[in-house]
């Protein structure tokens, strides 16, 4: 009766263990699959976050920070193109529009307008540029210059000429035009870099399971 009954209890014995491999086997990829989605999830959280800070910077066409403004005999408008670059270019542009209060008056050509910048975040120097006519036109001017980092900015515009000195002042916030900041970037790649460690990390363990199994 042992000798009959023997092979069919190895055999049973065998199922069972190799059944309790497979569980723990599934149970090691279930629980591996929610740290991989755990990963996933946590990793777009934070993207979404740093995603939506970064939103509230400038990205697309100029807008106005001066929409229209009366500053001594002078009507004002400013619109800005606030590109930061890291290589030296005069990335941040600036449209200045000058017309004199009394509208039946034409500019005259000789009124100098300059623009001013320096960083509100951090210590750094002003950075100023004439400001000149479009297309000829002197009420309409034109000015670049270099946003060396992304963030806040003071604004300086000032007139001078036979009607007289104004001045008028207002904040941009400078951002990077064609590429996120770095700091997104990290952020954005820390989940796809930890979900292929965690699979990598599966994998090799299913290899050395399969390998031990008789």
């Amino acid at each position: 009766m042992s000798d009959h009954f023997c092979p069919h209890g190895t055999r049973i014995l065998q199922i069972v263990s190799h059944g309790t491999r497979i569980s723990r086997i599934a149970a090691f990829f279930h629980h591996g699959w929610r740290s991989v989605r755990g990963v996933v999830a946590w990793g777009t959280i934070l993207g979404v976050l740093f995603a939506h800070g970064s939103a509230l910077a400038h990205r697309g066409p100029p807008f106005p920070i001066v929409p229209s403004r009366s500053a001594g005999p002078y009507d004002v408008s400013v619109w800005t193109d606030p590109d930061s670059t890291d290589d030296g270019s005069a990335g941040g542009q600036f449209w200045v529009t000058v017309r004199p209060s009394n509208a039946a008056m034409p500019l005259p050509a000789d009124t100098r307008v300059d623009v001013a910048i320096r960083p509100l975040d951090r210590p750094g120097p002003t950075n100023a540029s004439r400001a000149e006519p479009v297309a000829g036109d002197a009420s309409r001017r034109f000015a670049a210059l270099v946003m060396d980092h992304e963030g806040r900015f003071h604004v300086r515009v000032t007139i001078d000429g036979p009607l007289g000195p104004a001045e008028v002042e207002a904040e941009v916030e400078a951002t990077y035009d064609l590429r996120p900041p770095p700091v997104l970037i990290a952020v954005y790649l820390i989940p796809f870099v930890l979900v292929g460690f965690l699979w990598l990390k599966l994998l090799l363990r299913r290899r050395r399971s399969h390998s031990e199994s008789p």
